[in-house]
């Protein structure tokens, strides 16, 4: 125990708060004039009070261009004009899926902070877009699905007959 802490007379405090509860003070009509308080009040995390910790309106701006930014990759990533069998190609796909997830959580970071409720669940769907576009790439890689995929494309793909190369006895359109 402080000093302090041993010079207050708690039981006389908490009368004074007991007499503020029974009048009915601290209302939203009555606000009280000056109450008594143990503590001081505690600073937010950037340093303000928590009263002056309301988002500032270009904040909450920024947190819609932020989740609008990453919606629109998000639905343009659905139209993905190259293969992306194996290969680089993708990898840059794989590298395209973890923008949206990234997009996702940075907008949801901002979301939170700016406390808005529609922007931080659109911002979760995006993060959980972006999963459900990876899974579907990797899973047949790792041998989760029932059809199996490769990450690199091999060394000679099956195409058309070379002349002068043995036909070859496997249909088309296996895998």
């Amino acid at each position: 125990m402080t000093a302090d802490q041993k010079s207050r007379d708690w039981d006389k405090e908490l009368a004074q708060i007991d007499k503020l509860i029974a009048s009915g003070a601290g209302g939203a009509k009555n606000p009280p004039a000056a109450a008594p308080s143990a503590a001081p009040a505690p600073a937010a995390r950037g340093g303000a009070a928590p009263a002056a910790a309301a988002p500032r309106r270009h904040l909450v701006v920024f947190t819609w261009v932020r989740l609008l930014l990453g919606l629109a990759i998000g639905v343009g990533i659905t139209q993905w004009p190259y293969a992306r069998g194996c290969g680089v190609l993708l990898f840059g796909y794989l590298g395209a899926v973890g923008g949206v997830i990234v997009a996702g959580l940075w907008s949801g970071i901002s979301s939170w902070r700016t406390r808005s409720g529609l922007a931080h669940v659109l911002s979760l769907l995006l993060v959980f877009w972006g999963a459900i576009l990876g899974a579907r790439e990797v899973l047949p890689r790792v041998g989760y699905a029932r059809t199996r995929a490769t990450w690199f494309c091999p060394a000679n793909p099956p195409g058309p007959a070379q002349p002068g190369a043995p036909a070859s006895t496997q249909p088309q359109g296996a895998f």
